[in-house]
């Protein structure tokens, strides 16, 4: 009999956030040991529950829910993505313009393989969401990363972007508060990234799911305030962190620019819509509820909330451990430290966060695993509450204790 064997179509897809280290943190579980896992960003697993009034919404809309959807999504969920949108600037903004989608995931999968033809090059940044550069390669796309700066604040660097784009290029991705640097980019930067699609007719495609989780003096611009009607711009969010979510795999994708100019995509988006039938029904009431009430996030996000006090707290105790430096994040719900390679000389890093969750039960992703390209960096979910957090941090403390000793 002959082998059955995965597609070639994956032989350079990866998805390191749940790879090997998370094979390996399995093992050692059914071995008996408890594992931290600061691995991703889902909230429900330390303490941060759905607010009430979206759980009774999705309840009291459960009994009506049993069938399907329009693909593109209800009615009431998109009109309140759209609304929403509108009272950001984004006026010309319609109930067409928004699609619903099992999470931000779901949608960059039907939009990369709405848009991308074999041998298209996508603008990434590096360290990126690494869902991005996966679905990219995927969809038979070329991923050219551009860096972030980290001296910078992790603020890209435009000219770097622009000297790769070529007559490949067809998409420049964002992504906005920053997964995993927790970088928020300033106005000029979002305006600058924007005009430079607008130069060479790319399509910008802005993730900005934690849009709501920003500290200080920090403040969001989306990208598509800058777009106007002459580039198409992609924007994604969603439910899943500002409203705790995760688990309810509620997203959207808004459409703003020249929508007269793509109507041929637009038609493939449905069509591929239409494919799986529609998201989830029942979390879709979820979201005009979460948009239109109280916005909780905003006590998580300011001095004495959670979100802002762990965050906080876990840039400190980095930056004390000898050899390592830390950018303070300015939203989002990670940190991403570098690791001095003069102190560390760390060549495969997957090795070293192996290691690490061996010897502390601790389990975080190595910095590679965002297409970081230097074996230097690792990321850190900030999520668990002070006392939780400090431990895992003082167990890093001594694991590079030992390494340098």
């Amino acid at each position: 009999m002959r082998r059955i064997v995965q597609s070639k179509k994956l032989q350079h897809v990866r998805y390191d956030v749940r790879g090997p280290i998370l094979v390996e943190a399995q093992r050692l579980e059914a071995e008996g040991h408890k594992i931290l896992k600061l691995n991703i960003g889902n909230t429900a697993p330390f303490g941060f529950e759905a607010p009430e009034a979206i759980v009774a919404d999705i309840s009291h809309h459960l009994p009506h829910s049993q069938g399907y959807s329009d693909s593109r999504g209800i009615y009431s969920a998109r009109t309140a993505v759209a609304q929403y949108y509108q009272a950001k600037g984004l006026t010309q903004t319609t109930v067409d313009d928004v699609f619903i989608g099992n999470g931000v995931s779901e949608l960059i999968m039907l939009v990369l393989q709405t848009f991308i033809d074999d041998g298209n090059e996508i603008l990434v940044p590096a360290p990126d969401y690494p869902l991005w550069t996966g679905a990219v390669t995927l969809c038979g796309g070329t991923p050219v990363h551009y860096l972030c700066d980290e001296s910078n604040g992790w603020n890209p660097d435009l000219a770097e972007i622009e000297a790769k784009i070529t007559d490949k290029t067809h998409a420049l991705v964002i992504i906005n508060p920053n997964n995993p640097t927790g970088a928020v980019y300033s106005e000029e930067t979002v305006k600058g990234l924007v005009d430079m699609a607008r130069r060479h007719d790319l399509v910008v495609m802005a993730d900005e799911i934690y849009e709501k989780i920003i500290f200080d003096d920090a403040v969001h611009h989306h990208a598509a305030t800058f777009a106007g009607e002459d580039v198409l711009c992609l924007t994604f969010s969603g439910l899943s962190k500002a409203y705790r979510v995760c688990g309810y795999r509620a997203g959207w994708v808004m459409i703003s620019g020249p929508r007269h100019l793509a109507g041929d995509f637009l038609e493939g988006l449905t069509l591929l819509a239409n494919m799986r039938m529609c998201s989830n029904v029942p979390a879709q009431h979820a979201i005009q509820t979460a948009l239109g009430g109280y916005q909780s996030v905003n006590e998580l996000i300011v001095p004495g909330g959670r979100f802002y006090e762990q965050s906080k707290l876990a840039w400190r105790l980095l930056n004390e451990i000898p050899g390592v430096s830390c950018v303070e994040p300015e939203g989002a719900l990670y940190c991403f430290p570098k690791l001095d390679p003069s102190v560390y000389p760390i060549d495969d890093d997957q090795a070293f966060v192996i290691d690490l969750l061996r010897s502390k039960k601790l389990l975080v992703t190595h910095g590679r695993g965002f297409n970081w390209p230097e074996p230097d960096h690792f990321r850190l979910v900030t999520l668990p509450d002070e006392a939780v957090l400090t431990e895992a941090i003082v167990r890093i403390g001594e694991y590079l204790a030992s390494l340098r000793a």
